[in-house]
């Protein structure tokens, strides 16, 4: 059985060191404030880019190349390792189509090797779940081609629930429109959205209040989780305490302690905004 390393990209909001912890190779998705350089995720501090966005400044992002990805899997490649590529969702960027053509490339300079690309359909720690998924098969002695059936299966049942603090970040990118938001600014009004199977931001319905926002996102996991008692991962745009809320609300209706909570990086953090509580496990279905 040949030897494989699993890849993907900052768009799995898992902190790098964790990633290296896991042997998992990854390229950084790009961002820029209206005005300033470009920067990749990883250049500026977390705490800096929330303070920015809630200061006034608008950031933008850019999908990872394919130049990048032709380095990164040349590395492996030359190493005589196949490759299993676990990518962020098309639904919402171009960077898993960055890593296919890449692969096609390589394919033909390497043909006795593998390169399998995935594109998860998954988003933020949804994606960096089935990073640790797969990592997990990786160690139990899954060669390759079983790894890449394993999440493949897993793709369905992905789910993503999240909630935002403020629509303006979610009308700029164009997902509510200018007289919504303002309306649910002055009502107190939060949207409780998914990811669907398709891999796009889908608005499922509109509550009053953040802890209801937070109360309708545990009921979800609660009535959706293939088991209650699993493993699910917390995400939040630089607001920990909200986070740690959330978990609460899932425990005390039965459920387990969350396994990783991370902070939403700067791509999901553009267009989400600070505030942003985001939660992913193995459902039923999305």
């Amino acid at each position: 059985m040949s030897d494989y390393v699993i890849m993907s990209d900052t768009g799995c909001d898992i902190e790098f060191e964790t990633l290296r912890e896991w042997g998992v190779g990854f390229r950084g998705l790009s961002f820029h404030f209206e005005g300033d350089r470009e920067y990749q995720e990883g250049d500026m501090e977390k705490s800096e880019f929330y303070s920015r966005m809630r200061a006034g400044d608008v950031s933008k992002t850019s999908a990872v190349n394919s130049h990048d990805f032709h380095e990164l899997f040349e590395e492996a490649l030359k190493e005589g390792k196949d490759i299993l590529y676990l990518g962020f969702s098309s639904g919402i960027s171009a960077t898993s189509n960055s890593a296919e053509i890449a692969a096609n490339e390589l394919r033909e300079e390497y043909p006795d090797r593998k390169i399998i690309t995935i594109d998860t359909l998954a988003a933020s720690a949804g994606e960096g779940l089935m990073i640790y998924y797969a990592v997990e098969k990786k160690k139990a002695g899954a060669d390759i081609e079983e790894n890449a059936a394993y999440i493949r299966e897993m793709i369905p049942h992905l789910a993503h629930w999240f909630t935002v603090e403020d629509l303006v970040y979610l009308k700029r990118g164009g997902r509510v429109s200018a007289t919504a938001a303002f309306a649910a600014g002055m009502l107190g009004i939060k949207p409780v959205l998914h990811v669907d199977d398709e891999g796009h931001l889908i608005n499922m319905m509109k509550v009053r209040g953040r802890d209801m926002s937070l109360k309708t996102i545990a009921k979800k996991y609660m009535e959706t989780a293939k088991d209650p008692n699993g493993i699910y991962y917390i995400s939040h745009g630089d607001c920990l305490e909200d986070a740690k809320k959330l978990e609460s609300m899932i425990v005390a209706e039965g459920g387990s302690k969350c396994a990783l909570f991370t902070t939403i990086g700067m791509i999901i953090g553009s267009h989400a905004g600070p505030g942003t509580i985001a939660l992913f496990f193995l459902a039923n279905g999305r």
